[in-house]
C-alpha cells in the first residue's frame, strides 16, 4: 500500500505541482483547497499532511490546533508550507506541533527531502531491518504505574494506553532511561530531533508541557531547572 499524503493549500496551481512531484516519488496524494474541506475527510487515512497557513476562513494554524487536540489523529505528522517566513511564524508553527516548516517559494527537491525525513521519523519501521529475535527485544521501561513498551512504541499509564506523538514519546523515553539528571534543551534536541530540523527552546518547552498533561501525576516528576533544562526525578 502506497503512503498517502494530503496537501492543503488554496493555491490550486501549487497543489498540482506538489501532487505531480510527490506522485513521481511513489506517494498517493490528495489535495484540498481549504482547511474546512480537509476537516471533512477521514484524516486518519493519511501518513503526512502538507499545510498552507494563510487560507481564507480557517487558517493553517487553526487547522493544526484542531488536529493536535484530536486524540484520534494527533499523531499524524504535518509540515507547514507557507509564504510567512518570519522567525516568529516558524516558531509558532513548530510550537503548535508541526514536524517541519517550509517557506515559499520553495525548491521542490528540498520539499521531497523534508517529506522523506518526516516520514522516516514518524514511521521508523518503514526502513527497518527484519524483526529481531525475541531474545533481543528491548525490555519495557517502567516507573511505578508508568510504562513504555520500546518494541511497540507505546506508553501506558495505570494499564491504559497514553496517546503520545512521536516527539513526546521520544522525550519521555529519553528522560525515563536517564533519570535523576538534568539535561539541557540542546542535549534533548540532539537525541530527539534529526539534525536537519530547526528546533527552538520554545518547541522543547511546548512538547514538555503537553507531555506533562498526558501522563497525569507523573508530570510532576518531569522537573525544570531554570537556566539548565529538564529531567525525570524519581522523588519529587
Amino acid at each position: 500500500m502506497r503512503t498517502k499524503i494530503l496537501v492543503i493549500d488554496d493555491e490550486e496551481a501549487l497543489c498540482e505541482i506538489l501532487k505531480f512531484n510527490l506522485e513521481k516519488e511513489g506517494y498517493e496524494v490528495d489535495c484540498c483547497y481549504s482547511a474546512e474541506e480537509a476537516l471533512s475527510l477521514d484524516l486518519s487515512e493519511y501518513s503526512l499532511m502538507i499545510v498552507d497557513i494563510m487560507m481564507e476562513r480557517l487558517s493553517g494554524f487553526d487547522f493544526a490546533n484542531r488536529v493536535r487536540t484530536n486524540s484520534a489523529i494527533e499523531h499524524i505528522p504535518f509540515i507547514f508550507c507557507s509564504a510567512l517566513s518570519g522567525e516568529d511564524d516558524t516558531v509558532m508553527g513548530l510550537d503548535i506541533g508541526a514536524d517541519d516548516y517550509i517557506t515559499k517559494p520553495f525548491v521542490i527537491s528540498e520539499v521531497l527531502a523534508r517529506v522523506r525525513a518526516v516520514l522516516r521519523r514518524s514511521n521508523p519501521k518503514r526502513n527497518s531491518q527484519p524483526a529481531l529475535p525475541d531474545a533481543e527485544y528491548e525490555p519495557d521501561i517502567t516507573f511505578e504505574n508508568l510504562r513504555i513498551d520500546r518494541n511497540e512504541k507505546l506508553c501506558y499509564l495505570n494499564g491504559n494506553e497514553v496517546n503520545l506523538t512521536k516527539t513526546e514519546f521520544d522525550i519521555l523515553l529519553f528522560l525515563l532511561t536517564h533519570r535523576n539528571r538534568i539535561y539541557s534543551r540542546e542535549e534533548i534536541i540532539k537525541v530527539v530531533w534529526d539534525s536537519d530540523v530547526v528546533v527552538t527552546n520554545r518547541t522543547i518547552d511546548t512538547n514538555i508541557a503537553r507531555l506533562r498533561k498526558k501522563i497525569g501525576t507523573y508530570g510532576n516528576n518531569i522537573v525544570t531547572r531554570l537556566g539548565f533544562g529538564y529531567g525525570f526525578k524519581e522523588t519529587v
